[in-house]
């Protein structure tokens, strides 16, 4: 009877060694932090710095318990993805888009163009530009999506993966909306503005 449960205690554990898997996943949280950086950049916002108090401290016996359980099974972790946003074409980009927005914010303001669904910028009603800026207005619409699209694919690649672009796109999205000042508009969804 011993040797039967220690023959399936260690079985157990070896079928929950064996379903240790190594995943290289999309890391979002740091992704959301570098956006907020680069669009707060852009936008010309000051930088938040983190609270260093932030962070609960682990009860004693939630460390103890995960210490046994890391000696029991180890851990088996890719090394985590160092969320890469700084490479000379990055810089280039995001100083192009901050000189941009100096340009850009009048039209943000009086609601002519605004954040869209897939974190490009769009003309939202064309009646609020003066005839003579509506090939101004156009050229910088053109040449804001155009620097966002590379910016995009620049930070999936710079990382190692250039697969990542859709959720590199999708966070800055949010992001895009999320920082936009009082008064701008954006869109949720397709289609839909709403102003903030």
């Amino acid at each position: 009877m011993r040797a039967l449960k220690l023959t399936i205690y260690t079985g157990i554990i070896l079928l929950l060694v064996a379903c240790v898997t190594i995943n290289i996943y999309f890391p979002a949280a740091q992704a959301e932090a570098a956006a907020e950086r680069i669009v707060d950049d852009i936008l010309g916002k000051p930088q938040e710095k983190p609270d260093p108090g932030a962070s609960l401290p682990m009860a004693g016996w939630e460390r103890y318990a995960g210490s046994l359980l890391n000696l029991i099974i180890p851990q088996a972790q890719a090394a985590q993805p160092d969320f890469n946003v700084d490479s000379p074409q990055i810089r280039k980009l995001q100083a192009a888009m901050k000189q941009r927005n100096l340009d850009l914010k009048g039209y943000y303001a009086s609601g002519a163009v605004g954040f869209t669904h897939d974190a490009q910028i769009a003309l939202r009603d064309q009646a609020v530009v003066p005839l003579k800026e509506k090939a101004r207005v156009a050229r910088l619409i053109d040449d804001e999506n155009r620097d966002r699209n590379a910016l995009y694919r620049a930070i999936a690649a710079a990382n190692g993966h250039p697969e990542w672009e859709s959720d590199v796109r999708a966070t800055f999205a949010r992001t895009w909306s999320q920082k936009a000042e009082k008064g701008w508009w954006y869109q949720p969804t397709p289609g839909n503005w709403k102003q903030r």
